[in-house]
């Protein structure tokens, strides 16, 4: 039981860590795209 437990734990926090990385990663995205824009209008 304490095994079905810990394994639960673990697959929940591994599920946080990537589903995190996916926002940060398109959250960059999104500021890079508004940056090129801004760079284009100047230029």
């Amino acid at each position: 039981m304490k095994r079905l437990i810990a394994f639960s734990l673990f697959a929940l926090f591994s599920a946080g860590i990537l589903a995190g990385c996916n926002t940060v990663d398109g959250a960059g995205k999104d500021i890079e795209s508004g940056g090129e824009a801004v760079q284009d209008a100047a230029s």
